[in-house]
């Protein structure tokens, strides 16, 4: 009888990974937190236009993942005064992949489909590389990310090199971004100079991001 408990539980949970966007994970604790300077977990994940995006695939270039949820007053401040997307092209014009992950859940604040997803981007002007449906919030977990935002900075040899908040104004309002530290910035300088960020984790601030369960 136990044993055939189990096998219904893991049967179940093998259902909710492939509902939830068709996830595969190459990592043995999908609950552990990356390490600054150890090699970024790879993934596998179906973006806004329906493509299977993986972290290989982007081998030799300077990554940043961004977590978002548009509904969060965090994420409003830096898309609205169009800080974000400053970001954004200023990384991938100098030759770096962004990829926005939306980890919230069916049925949670955040939680777009595709179509839904793009339309955001158009919208808000925003220029990602891609965005990435993590329904499931697999990937999310597999890099501990806990806010929106809450960034990562993955080098050209897939080592991470930062992660955190992305600047040191821990505030939602537009007003903080005035003379703000923003250390994604500074560790995609660093890193096209070939050398380590000055701040290589900062706090993570925001809020929270709404995994299922």
């Amino acid at each position: 009888m136990k044993n055939r408990r189990t096998l219904v539980i893991a049967l179940a949970a093998a259902a909710v990974a492939i509902g939830g966007a068709a996830i595969a994970l190459r990592a043995p604790n999908a609950e552990a937190a990356v390490q600054n300077g150890a090699t970024a977990p790879g993934f596998s994940v179906v973006d806004s236009n329906g493509r299977t995006r993986t972290l290989d695939e982007f081998a030799g270039k300077t990554v940043v993942l961004e977590w978002t949820n548009h509904d969060c007053p965090y994420v409003k401040k830096h898309y609205n005064a169009g800080n974000m997307q400053a970001l954004q092209r200023e990384a991938t014009s100098g030759g770096a992949v962004w990829l926005t992950v939306i980890s919230s859940a069916p049925g949670k604040q955040g939680h777009v489909t595709g179509a839904a997803a793009n339309q955001l981007t158009t919208s808000r002007s925003a220029a990602p590389t891609a965005v990435l449906l993590d329904e499931s919030g697999a990937v999310g977990r597999l890099y501990a990310a806990r806010t929106t935002p809450h960034m990562y900075v993955i080098g050209p040899d897939r080592k991470l090199v930062f992660q955190g908040g992305i600047d040191d104004r821990n505030s939602a309002s537009a007003a903080s971004l005035e003379g703000a530290r923003n250390y994604v910035r500074e560790a995609l300088t660093a890193v096209r100079a070939g050398r380590a960020p000055e701040v290589a984790a900062a706090p993570p601030y925001g809020c929270s991001i709404k995994y299922a369960g």
